[in-house]
């Protein structure tokens, strides 16, 4: 553990410095922990510019706790379309109905994780950010930051090394205001510490950033390895029912798992197929799509057919129930006009 280092100073310098950089942020417009829970969970694998016209409309239409724990579960889907990552969407309606239930939010990050959907950093998020509990927060801006102010070359993915981590970012938050100092922390990330354009010379942790004393700023932090990719083969079918679509609940396909997506078949391959629609990466997920089409169902099946795994949904209403784009590309293929099918 590092403690040869006297970080009193550095603390001053980053709050002096964060008051007079801060962005204006529509999050921090107040201390609300429903804002800034709904917000923290945005901006994970989300840039701060891409989630702010996301987090204005999703609170104009979900303004409190309340009105997001007794909203339908689509009508959350939809608001959520564009941010990717559904389960984030899916597990905050779950926490909702449970936190309002519970009559709000709990002040510590302890009892916030009792709570489904709470993991370490939003817990510690919401409670330092809304309550000023003195715990750090980490998330990829700060380990940024404290990987190059320390010198180390921590593999940050591993829980021992995040274990110290979270043990240095609680001791910069110690005695100083946490909901400052967490923010100021993941604000140099964002804006001066960022991992391709160092700019040191505006930075007030310049004076003792031992990655810049030693000339180690861009190899640090050290690179997560990379996870194999997969290739895939989706063939989704448009089963059509006078104006509705059949949308079924994907089970056993390992992307978009458990969101409602289109019937059909998906496998593994070594290699990408010479043939297809359009290609979509779910995180280390490389899929060729190719869309069949199938001929109407008789109006006379309509009786009934609506089950657990199965779902007959009205084509102007598909958004709300599969607002994912890969669906909405799948869909675009044959009933849109969407892009013709690609040969390599």
């Amino acid at each position: 553990m590092i403690t040869d280092l006297d970080i009193e100073k550095p603390k001053r310098r980053l709050l002096e410095w964060y008051a007079d950089n801060k962005r204006a942020l529509p999050w921090r417009a107040n201390r609300d922990p429903y804002c800034i829970w709904i917000s923290e969970t945005m901006l994970q694998q989300t840039t701060t510019t891409a989630v702010i016209p996301y987090f204005e409309k999703f609170i104009a239409r979900f303004p409190t706790l309340e009105a997001l724990a007794t909203a339908e579960q689509e009508s959350v889907l939809e608001m959520w379309a564009g941010l990717g990552y559904y389960s984030r969407a899916r597990n905050l309606h779950k926490s909702a109905k449970v936190l309002h239930q519970a009559g709000g939010f709990p002040k510590t990050h302890v009892a916030l994780m009792e709570f489904p959907g709470f993991g370490p950093y939003t817990a510690r998020a919401v409670s330092s950010l809304a309550f000023d509990e003195e715990v750090g927060v980490v998330d990829g801006n700060v380990i940024r930051v404290l990987s190059r102010f320390y010198g180390r070359d921590w593999d940050w993915w591993q829980n021992k090394a995040r274990v110290e981590i979270q043990t240095l970012v609680d001791q910069w938050v110690a005695g100083v205001p946490s909901y400052e100092m967490n923010q100021a922390l993941m604000e140099l990330g964002r804006t001066v510490c960022t991992p391709k354009i160092a700019t040191c010379m505006m930075c007030p942790l310049r004076l003792d950033c031992t990655a810049l004393k030693e000339n180690l700023i861009f190899s640090l932090p050290k690179p997560k390895p990379r996870r194999a990719r997969e290739i895939w083969i989706w063939e989704p079918q448009i089963h059509r029912l006078g104006e509705k679509l059949m949308l079924t609940k994907n089970t056993t396909i390992p992307f978009a798992k458990g969101h409602w997506v289109l019937p059909g078949q998906a496998k593994k391959v070594q290699a990408k197929p010479g043939q297809f629609d359009y290609k979509h990466t779910i995180t280390h997920h490389d899929i060729y799509v190719t869309v069949r089409a199938t001929a109407p169902v008789e109006p006379a099946a309509d009786a009934n057919t609506d089950t657990e795994e199965n779902l007959w949904v009205e084509s102007k209403e598909i958004r709300k129930y599969a607002p994912t784009s890969l669906v909405q590309k799948a869909l675009a293929a044959v009933l849109g006009g969407g892009a013709s099918r690609k040969r390599l």
